[in-house]
């Protein structure tokens, strides 16, 4: 996976993706820990089958190595055995990627060195077919984080929701805002692709309310990029000079190849005075506007070092503490002055340690001044993370969904995940409701369904890039327990899970 958002190229290791690979007999290509032995026997996509696919270009556009959880390399010897205990690449590590020519768009791995290719028997791997069967197809499910941005490789360019929101248009230079959020749902071993305003791509670029047969894609990798065939084998691409995405073509050229990037957390403040933060009339950072646009707006790039953020405009330009105390939005990133301390507050509220020490505070006037104490009001912010209207979250055990189709508790350790749709209320407090259209309860023991006709007010507190952590209005946070319970309990900070989103 990909981490960009418009902030210089996408940082991974040589577009390295990680998948897992699930045969005919639904089982997951597997990396043990013990022996470095492997097999098909995984039943869910956890640790044990995550494989990093590497390109090879230097042996085809569609050549990769599959790399294990341990850091060792899936290879066949010269009388077909398949092994994974080799910490650097050979020969026998080159895979060349066939996709099949039906609907389904598995893939075969022929095997470059020895010419045939990978398949599982009973509880072995192989490689002894000549041509691929049932026995060799395999589907590819990403391991990515399922919420992503996308850009066109061919036209260097962001993939949005129009604005009129029945199309989806590839156009955008920064990925700014929820409506360049898609999730990607993997259904039947294929991908649907679900836009912000919850409606599904078809082929022909309509947007339509419920996933139909035809909105279902296959994944192709070339050259570590990703593209996406219909079921009449037509791949997805920017058309037009509206840029709008849908399918034509039936080969693979740089307009049909797309990157997807992990989305950086972009977000609102609300000042004590009910205003929101901007930077709508110039460089000043004033809150003193009734709605959130562009220009309310900010991403929040994480500094690693410090554990301190950088707050990025849309005009590509950073907070920053002047020497009048003042905040304004002129400086370019790297300047310890534009790093900025979130601090979480009992109340749900946060704020802003600047770089002198101080906390930032809004005068009467709404300018931001980084000149006050703890406890002072004027210093409390109200928090939206803007550019998540739905959320997907996972912790160590799982993806958070429902215990079962009958069931309405949520549990932290399934398998696949349920897209949780978050509706923001007022002084940063949020509603939680599941795809039922009911809301997220809490039950006397803290238990948490998704069965409410009542709101319940959450708060999200944003701690690291890709993780949150999630509290009730009354302070609890809420946890991942033993075995799969999602509990709201306790209200020490540094006892709260972390959720991954």
């Amino acid at each position: 996976m990909m981490n960009g958002n418009g902030c210089g190229e996408a940082v991974t290791s040589s577009l390295t993706w990680s998948v897992g690979l699930l045969n005919g007999a639904h089982k997951y290509l597997t990396a043990e820990t013990f022996g470095f032995k492997v097999n098909a026997n995984g039943a869910a996509l956890k640790k044990k089958q995550l494989w990093s696919l590497e390109p090879c270009c230097d042996a085809g556009e569609e050549a990769v190595r599959l790399r294990s959880h341990l850091n060792r390399y899936l290879a066949v010897d010269q009388f077909g055995n398949v092994t994974c205990d080799a910490e650097e690449p050979g020969a026998g590590a080159i895979f060349q990627i066939t996709v099949s020519a039906d609907a389904k768009g598995q893939w075969a791995l022929r095997n470059t060195n020895r010419g045939y290719f990978l398949g599982a028997s009973a509880d072995q791997l192989v490689c002894v077919a000549k041509a691929p069967g049932p026995s060799e197809l395999w589907t590819v499910h990403l391991a990515a984080r399922p919420q992503v941005t996308i850009r066109s490789i061919g036209r260097r360019r962001y993939a949005h929701l129009s604005a009129t929101g029945d199309e989806i248009q590839v156009d955008a230079a920064t990925p700014w805002g929820e409506d360049t959020l898609f999730t990607l749902e993997f259904r039947d071993g294929r991908y649907a692709l679900h836009t912000a305003n919850d409606r599904y791509l078809c082929p022909d670029g309509k947007l339509i309310e419920n996933c139909a047969p035809e909105c279902l894609f296959s994944l192709e990798f070339h050259s570590g990029y990703l593209a996406l065939r219909d079921v009449n084998l037509r791949y997805l691409s920017p058309i037009g000079s509206k840029a709008v995405m849908r399918t034509r073509s039936n080969s693979v050229t740089r307009d049909e190849l797309f990157s997807l990037e992990d989305s950086v957390p972009q977000a609102a403040f609300v000042g004590f005075n009910g205003k929101y933060v901007s930077v709508k009339q110039g460089v000043d950072v004033t809150a003193n506007q009734d709605e959130v646009s562009d220009h309310e707006t900010f991403q929040l790039e994480w500094d690693k070092e410090t554990g301190r953020w950088f707050v990025r405009t849309m005009q590509d330009k950073y907070w920053s503490l002047e020497s009048s105390s003042g905040i304004q939005a002129n400086a370019d990133k790297g300047s310890a002055n534009s790093l900025f301390e979130l601090c979480w507050q009992p109340d749900g509220s946060v704020t802003l340690v600047a770089s002198n020490g101080k906390l930032v505070g809004a005068k009467k006037s709404g300018h931001l001044f980084a000149n006050c104490e703890p406890g002072d009001p004027a210093a409390k912010f109200h928090f939206a993370l803007v550019n998540r209207p739905v959320l997907v979250l996972r912790c160590d055990q799982g993806f958070v969904g429902r215990k079962g189709p009958s069931s309405p508790r949520l549990e932290c350790n399934r398998a696949s995940y349920e897209v949780v749709h978050v509706e923001r209320a007022d002084r940063g407090v949020c509603h939680l409701k599941g795809n039922n259209g009911k809301y997220w309860g809490i039950a006397e023991d803290g238990s948490i369904s998704v069965d409410s006709d009542d709101t319940c007010g959450f708060y999200v507190e944003l701690r690291e890039p890709s993780r949150l952590c999630l509290k009730t209005a009354d302070g609890s946070y809420l946890n991942a327990d033993k075995n799969g319970a999602f509990k709201a309990g306790a209200a020490d900070p540094s006892q709260a899970t972390l959720w991954e989103y």
